[in-house]
């Protein structure tokens, strides 16, 4: 059983094709995409040591040649460095405008490999294959491409959309427990954001989801990025809805940029805290109760996820330098906050113009220094 959602973009659409086995069938879904029978495949060593040889058999079979181009995994790889490196490696292949590049992996893959297909000779059409629960709910949809730079996380990217996602929900069996609970909180976002009824329905089958039950798992992933290909077709560049995906993110990549982008704090981890503090911050300015506040925290807490300041792993950290970080977010305008906060749970809005000392306030409050 497969799941096709379509991101109506016009004449840039793509589908989203969602089940298991699909890594076996690559080849042929792929092939049809191909001018000439080759691809470059960006993945990193993790994920091309456990999936690269099933991967390029698959391609093989279709009769496509396969170049690899392999990096390093984490974060730390969304850098400068890493684009002119992959950029370079890609060039040496002597692709041509009519190629494809395949980005075939996580979101830290998906990212770099996404935003050097838009750059390299000023663009040329990739595809993504994500490998974990976040990248396939999230960041493979869309067309967000980024790095990080020491002043933030994404600061440098461009849109460019896939021509096709598979997203094999096989491949999620070689995650790591907490690789889930990271994906998860990405998915559980999607009902915080805008669908009670999701949302209640993660509260009675989140374990299951964590477990990786076949029918859980699918219902989750084909639910969350059916909720991203709606919000994507409506408002492409973020110009208004599509900033409600970015609930928790932006006290989120404040942590993650204190903690300097690294494996002590996955971009999950610091999603979930930073949903349920924007929960929190919600209620204390009166936007929602405080019990939906508790409600969303319990939620993710239940994942074993962090929900607050102390769980993550910067503790102690400073408010005024999390405020700080949150200025250099690309929501912010003119110098001033942009929030995605929270009216109910499924009812998020774009917040503008957020005092910042309301919100050095409530961090000192929630246990920054």
């Amino acid at each position: 059983m497969t799941r096709t959602v379509r991101v109506g973009l016009g004449e840039r659409a793509y589908d989203v094709v969602i089940g298991s086995g699909l890594q076996a069938q690559a080849g042929e879904r792929i092939a049809p995409l191909l001018k000439r029978k080759r691809l470059a495949v960006v993945s990193d060593s993790t994920v091309w040591k456990l999936h690269g040889e099933a991967f390029t058999a698959a391609l093989q079979g279709a009769g496509i040649s396969v170049s690899p181009v392999i990096v390093p995994p984490g974060e730390q790889t969304k850098s400068f460095e890493g684009l002119a490196d992959v950029s370079d490696r890609l060039l040496a292949l002597e692709l041509d405008r009519g190629d494809l590049v395949a980005a075939f992996g996580g979101g830290v893959v998906g990212d770099l490999a996404g935003f050097a297909a838009a750059i390299y000779k000023r663009g040329i059409d990739f595809i993504q294959i994500p490998t974990t629960l976040l990248a396939q709910v999230d960041s493979s949809v869309g067309g967000k491409t980024a790095i990080d730079t020491p002043r933030g996380k994404n600061l440098i990217g461009a849109f460019h959309q896939p021509r096709l996602v598979l997203a094999d929900l096989d491949v999620l069996s070689t995650l790591s427990d907490r690789e889930m609970r990271a994906g998860y909180a990405e998915v559980i976002k999607y009902g915080l954001l805008g669908d009670f009824a999701f949302f209640e329905w993660l509260e009675a089958n989140g374990a299951q989801v964590l477990a990786r039950e076949p029918a859980a798992l699918a219902h989750a992933v084909a639910r969350s990025v059916e909720m991203k290909a709606e919000i994507v077709a409506e408002d492409e560049k973020e110009q208004g809805r599509r900033a409600l995906l970015n609930l928790g993110h932006t006290f989120g990549h404040a942590l993650e940029a204190e903690t300097g982008y690294g494996d002590a704090l996955l971009h999950g981890e610091a999603v979930a805290a930073g949903s349920a503090i924007a929960f929190r911050f919600s209620a204390s300015q009166g936007l929602c109760s405080a019990q939906d506040a508790r409600r969303a925290t319990d939620a993710i807490a239940a994942a074993g996820l962090p929900t607050r300041l102390e769980e993550t792993a910067g503790h102690p950290y400073g408010a005024e330098q999390l405020v700080r970080h949150m200025g250099q977010d690309k929501k912010a305008e003119g110098g001033r906050l942009t929030f995605i906060l929270a009216r109910a749970l499924g009812d998020a809005f774009v917040a503008k113009d957020v005092d910042a000392a309301a919100v050095r306030k409530f961090l000192q409050a929630e246990g920054a220094a």
